[in-house]
C-alpha cells in the first residue's frame, strides 16, 4: 500500500471515529434501577409475574421458571412450551451451571429425510409442516433446573401462566400487528386459527381480552404432574395422535424417551472478567469468546465505538470465528472430538488476529459456510434475585410463532427446530450451504443453536447478565453489548440501545443497522473492501447489571421489543 492511500485511511479513520463519537454522545434511555431482585423479560406480562416470584422470596431460578411459562402465554412468537434452549447459571455462592433443552430428532428422523430424488430439498419440508418439528424440550428443562436449584414448590411457579391462559390477557399491539402479519398462516390450520382467531375466523383488536383455555388446561397438567405432564399421559397423546393424523413423525416414544442435560457451560476470560456462556450444542458461548479472544488485543475504546477501524475490525473477528462455528460444532453428544479448548484458546485467538490485516477486508471463501438458516425470532430473558444470584435463559420456537401449527386440544405451537440441521449432507456452495457431518441430521440428535446465553463474573461473582432473540445474529450482538459495557464504559440500556453491526463468514455481507454509524463510515469500511448492507433492528438484548460496591441492580429492555420490560423491585 502507497504512502498516500495509508494517509488518506488514516486521516478518513479518525474522521469517521470523531463523527461516530458524537453520534453516540446523544445519549438515550436509562436503565431501570433496584435493590432486591430484577427481572427483564420481552413481555411486561412475564417480567411481572417472575417479579411476583421474587419479592415472595423465590430464588433466580423460580423466577426464570415463572417467567419462561408466562412468556408461553404472553409472547407466543417465541415464548413456548413446544420449543426449547438454554439456561446459564451463576450462583452467588459461585456455583456455575447450564441447562440445555434444546430440541431432538425424532427418532424416524434420517440424514436425506427432506430431499428428493433430485437431492434437493422438498418445498421447504425442512421449515415447514409437522416434518420439521423437533422434539419439545422447554418443559424439561424447565423442570431440571428447577429440580436441581429451585426453592419454591413447582406448582406455584407453574400456577401464575395457568392463570394469564385461563383469565385471558388484554391483546397488546404487538402481538396484534404480529397476529394480523400471520393471519393467513394461522388459516392453514385450524388447530391454530382456534388459538389466534376469534371463532378461529376473526382477528383480536388491541386491549380485547384474549383467552388460551386449551393451553390453560395443558399447563394445569405441568402444574400438577411436572416433566411428566408434558412427556407422557395426555398431552403426550395428543402430540403423538395429531402427528399420527396429519404426516409427522414424533411418537409417544420419542416424548417419553426425552431428557434435558445439565452441562458444564463454557468458560472464557476478556480483560479480567470471566465469560460464562452456553456450551454446545450451542455454537455461542464458544463463538462469543472466541471473537472476545481476537479482540482483546486490540485497543477498542481508541479505535473508537462503530468506526469505520471499529467495525473493520469486528467484522474480522466475525468472519473467522463464524467459520469456525461452522466447521466444527455440533451436538456434542455425537461430535466428541470438537476441538473446544482449542477455540477457546487465546493461543488459537492471537494466530487468527495475525491474519487481520489492518486497512483490507478478507474475502470469505467457500471452503466453511454454514447452511443452516436460523429465524431472528427467539426470545431472551435476564434474572437476578436478593441473593446475587443470576440466570440468563434463551429459548424459541424457531421461525416467528414455530411451525405455525399448534397441536389440536393441546393449545400450544410446534417448532420448526429440524432446519436448523444442515439438510444436504456433502453440499457446500456460495448461496450458505454446507454439508459437513458435526451438524448432519440423526435420531436423537440435538440441531446446532446460535443462542448465546451469558453471564460475566468478576472475583468469582456474577455480575452482568445478557442474551437476546436474533437468529445467527445472536452471537454478535451479545458480543457488541459486552464490548460496550467493558471497552466503552456505557451503562446496560445504553449498551443495549447502542447500534450493531453482524457478519456470518457467508453471505459476505455487513449489515449495519440504520443509525448505528454514519454514512461516511460505511463508505470507508466499503472502501475497505466490506460488503455493506443498511438493515433494521438486530436483536432485541434483555440485560441485568450488579453494580456490587453501590449495591444496585441496574437492567434494561431493548427498545427494539416494543412489549418488554425491565422490572425489579
Amino acid at each position: 500500500m502507497s504512502r498516500f492511500v495509508r494517509r488518506f485511511l488514516l486521516f478518513a479513520l479518525i474522521f469517521s471515529h470523531l463523527l461516530t463519537t458524537a453520534l453516540l454522545a446523544e445519549g438515550g434511555r436509562r436503565p431501570e434501577r433496584a435493590k432486591n431482585g430484577m427481572v427483564v423479560s420481552t413481555s411486561r406480562y412475564a417480567s411481572e409475574v417472575g417479579l411476583r416470584v421474587l419479592k415472595n422470596g423465590g430464588n433466580a431460578v423460580d423466577a426464570a421458571v415463572a417467567t419462561a411459562f408466562a412468556l408461553a402465554v404472553t409472547w407466543p412468537a417465541a415464548g413456548n412450551i413446544g420449543g426449547g434452549g438454554f439456561l446459564v447459571y451463576h450462583g452467588a455462592d459461585g456455583t456455575i451451571t447450564a441447562f440445555d433443552f434444546r430440541e431432538k430428532a425424532p427418532l424416524a428422523a434420517t440424514e436425506r429425510m427432506y430431499l428428493g430424488e433430485d437431492g434437493k430439498i422438498k418445498d421447504d419440508s425442512n421449515h415447514e409442516g409437522l416434518l420439521s418439528v423437533g422434539v419439545p424440550g422447554t418443559v424439561a428443562g424447565l423442570y431440571l433446573a428447577h429440580q436441581r436449584l429451585g426453592s419454591k414448590k413447582w406448582s406455584d411457579l407453574v400456577k401464575p401462566a395457568v392463570e394469564l391462559a385461563q383469565n385471558g390477557i388484554p391483546l397488546t399491539w404487538a402481538l396484534y400487528d404480529a397476529q394480523e402479519w400471520l393471519k393467513d398462516e394461522f388459516e392453514r390450520y385450524p388447530s391454530t386459527a382456534k388459538i389466534f382467531l376469534k371463532n378461529g375466523k376473526t382477528k383480536y383488536e388491541p386491549g380485547e381480552t384474549w383467552k388460551q383455555p386449551d393451553l390453560a388446561a395443558t399447563l394445569k397438567r405441568i402444574q400438577k404432574d411436572g416433566r411428566d405432564g408434558f412427556y407422557k399421559g395426555k398431552t403426550a397423546q395428543l402430540i403423538a395422535d395429531f402427528m399420527r393424523n396429519n404426516g409427522g413423525i414424533i411418537t409417544e416414544e420419542d416424548l417419553a424417551k426425552y431428557q434435558a442435560a445439565e452441562r458444564v457451560p463454557v468458560r472464557g476470560n476478556y480483560r479480567g472478567y470471566d465469560v460464562i456462556s452456553m456450551c454446545p450444542p450451542s455454537s455461542g458461548g464458544i463463538t462469543l469468546n472466541l471473537m472476545l479472544n481476537i479482540l482483546e488485543g486490540y485497543n477498542l475504546r481508541k479505535i473508537g465505538h462503530n468506526s469505520a477501524a471499529y467495525m473493520h475490525l469486528l467484522t474480522e473477528a466475525m468472519r473467522r470465528a463464524y467459520a469456525d462455528r461452522a466447521k466444527y460444532l455440533g451436538d456434542p453428544d455425537f461430535n466428541p472430538d470438537m476441538p473446544v479448548e482449542r477455540l477457546l484458546s487465546k493461543e488459537y485467538a492471537a494466530e487468527l488476529r495475525e491474519t487481520i490485516e489492518p486497512y483490507f477486508a478478507t474475502p470469505s471463501q467457500v471452503e466453511y459456510v454454514n447452511t443452516s438458516y436460523e429465524s431472528e425470532e427467539t426470545t431472551h430473558f435476564s434474572v437476578v434475585d436478593a441473593q446475587g444470584n443470576m440466570v440468563s435463559l434463551t429459548y424459541t420456537l424457531e421461525y416467528s410463532y414455530g411451525s405455525r401449527i399448534a397441536v389440536e386440544g393441546a393449545g400450544f405451537l410446534l417448532n420448526n427446530e429440524m432446519g436448523d440441521f444442515n439438510p444436504i449432507p456433502g453440499e457446500t456452495n456460495e448461496r450458505g450451504l454446507i454439508g459437513t457431518a458435526p451438524n448432519l441430521v440423526r435420531p436423537e440428535k440435538r440441531m446446532l443453536s446460535s443462542m448465546t446465553p451469558t453471564i460475566l463474573a468478576k472475583d468469582g461473582k456474577p455480575v452482568m447478565a445478557i442474551g437476546t432473540p436474533g437468529g445467527r445474529t445472536i452471537i454478535n450482538t451479545v458480543l457488541q453489548v459486552i464490548l460496550n459495557v467493558v471497552d466503552h464504559d456505557m451503562d446496560i440500556a445504553e449498551a443495549i440501545e447502542a447500534g450493531r453491526i453482524h457478519h456470518q463468514w457467508f453471505p459476505d455481507v455487513t449489515r449495519i443497522e440504520h443509525g448505528a454509524t454514519t454514512l461516511d463510515s460505511q463508505r470507508m469500511l466499503e472502501a475497505m473492501g466490506h460488503n455493506t448492507r443498511w438493515t433494521g433492528s438486530l436483536g432485541r438484548a434483555m440485560g441485568i447489571i450488579i453494580d456490587r460496591e453501590k449495591g444496585i441492580i441496574y437492567g434494561a429492555a431493548d427498545s427494539r421489543s416494543p412489549d418488554g420490560a425491565a422490572l425489579g423491585y
